[in-house]
C-alpha cells in the first residue's frame, strides 16, 4: 500500500513538473516556481525538479534560492552535468566569475560535447576580464596622485626657491591638477580658468580671486591677444606666486592658437583632454592630460610633457626672477 501511495505521489510531481515547464516557456517564472514547489513536495528526491526551480528563481533573480536549489540538484545526483550548469549560471548572475567558471569545467568533464557549457565558459572568460578591467578602471580613477609624475618638476623647484615656498608652489600645482582630473572623471570636462597661488599676507582678497575665468581666450586671435595682458595684470595685482592654467583642448581652435605652428608640432595623437599650464617667476611648464574611454568609464592618462615653447598657450605671466633674487 506504502509503494503504491509512492508511486502515486511521484506521477502526481511527473504531472506538477510538466505543468511548470508549460508556465515557464510561457514566461511565467513565479507561477513554475510554485508549481514546482509543489512537485518537490511530491517528489523530494527528484534532482530535476530542483534544477527546474533553480532556472525559475534565476529568471526572478531570486539568486540565493536559484543557488540552493542548483546546490541540492548536485547533492542529488553528482554526476549530471545540469546542476553544475545550473550553478554556473547563477553565479554569473552573482558576478562571481571563477566561482562560475568552476561549476562550468565541472559541467564540462560531465558532458564534453556540450556546445552549451562551451558557449558559457567563453562568455565567462570574457566577463572574467571585463570585470578586472573595470575594477582596475575604478582604482585609477579614485586614486589620483599626481604627485609621482612630477618628482623631476620637485627637484628643480627646490634648487630654485626656498624650501617652504617650493613646498607651498608644489602642492598648489598638485592640488590643481588632481582637481582638474576629478572633474573629467565625473563631467569629462574641465572649465578653462587660470588658478592663482595668492599670497596670504599682500593680497587683498575682497578684490582678487585665486580664480579667473578664461573660456572666452581661445575663441579667436583677439579675445587671445587681450586676455594675457589683463592676467599678467593681475598676477602683479594680486601679488601671486605662481599660477596654472586650466582648458579643455576642444575649445582651443586646435592648434592654432600655437604661434601658427600647426599640427607638424603635434605628437600625441587625436585623443581628448586638457592641457595645464604652469607659471612662475622661476619657471614654466606645460602638461597635456589625455582622455580615453574604458568600458563606459571617462579616464584620464598620465600627464604628458610638452614643449612650452612650441606648444604654450599663453605667454609668460610672470616677470623672469634668478633664483638669488
Amino acid at each position: 500500500m506504502a509503494e503504491a501511495e509512492g508511486g502515486s505521489d511521484k506521477k502526481s510531481g511527473e504531472s506538477l513538473k510538466d505543468k511548470g515547464n508549460e508556465q515557464f516557456k510561457a514566461g511565467n517564472y513565479l507561477k513554475a516556481a510554485a508549481l514546482y514547489t509543489q512537485a518537490i513536495k511530491q517528489d523530494p528526491q527528484n534532482p530535476t525538479l530542483y534544477s527546474n526551480r533553480a532556472a525559475a528563481f534565476l529568471q526572478l533573480v531570486k539568486l540565493n534560492k536559484a543557488l540552493a536549489d542548483a546546490e541540492t540538484t548536485i547533492t542529488l545526483n553528482p554526476k549530471w552535468e545540469k546542476g553544475y550548469f545550473r550553478k554556473g549560471c547563477i553565479l554569473e548572475a552573482m558576478e562571481q566569475y571563477d566561482d562560475a567558471l568552476t561549476a562550468f569545467q565541472t559541467a564540462l568533464q560531465y558532458n564534453p560535447k556540450s556546445v552549451e557549457v562551451s558557449r558559457k565558459m567563453k562568455r565567462i572568460f570574457q566577463l572574467a576580464r571585463d570585470k578586472k578591467r573595470a575594477e582596475e578602471v575604478e582604482t585609477m580613477r579614485s586614486n589620483i596622485d599626481m604627485a609621482k609624475h612630477l618628482d623631476k618638476l620637485k627637484s628643480e623647484m627646490s634648487g630654485k626657491c626656498g624650501s617652504e615656498e617650493h613646498e607651498d608652489v608644489f602642492s598648489f600645482l598638485v592640488e590643481t591638477m588632481e582637481a582638474a582630473v576629478k572633474s573629467w572623471h565625473e563631467t569629462s570636462k574641465v572649465e578653462a580658468r587660470v588658478y592663482f597661488l595668492l599670497d596670504n599676507e599682500k593680497t587683498d582678497t575682497e578684490k582678487y580671486a585665486p580664480v579667473v575665468n578664461i573660456d572666452k581666450a581661445f575663441e579667436s586671435p583677439d579675445t587671445h591677444r587681450n586676455c594675457f595682458p589683463f592676467l599678467r595684470q593681475y598676477a602683479e595685482d594680486s601679488f601671486s606666486r605662481a599660477a596654472c592654467l586650466v582648458t579643455p583642448k576642444s575649445i582651443m581652435s586646435y592648434p592654432q592658437v600655437w604661434k601658427g605652428q600647426g599640427s607638424r608640432k603635434w605628437k600625441h595623437g587625436q585623443q581628448d583632454g586638457f592641457f595645464v599650464q604652469f607659471e612662475t617667476p622661476f619657471l614654466r611648464k606645460l602638461w597635456f592630460i589625455p582622455s580615453s574611454n574604458e568600458l563606459g568609464q571617462t579616464l584620464c592618462r598620465d600627464p604628458e610633457d610638452l614643449d612650452i615653447s612650441a606648444h604654450e598657450l599663453i605667454p609668460r605671466l610672470f616677470k623672469v626672477k634668478s633664483s638669488n633674487s
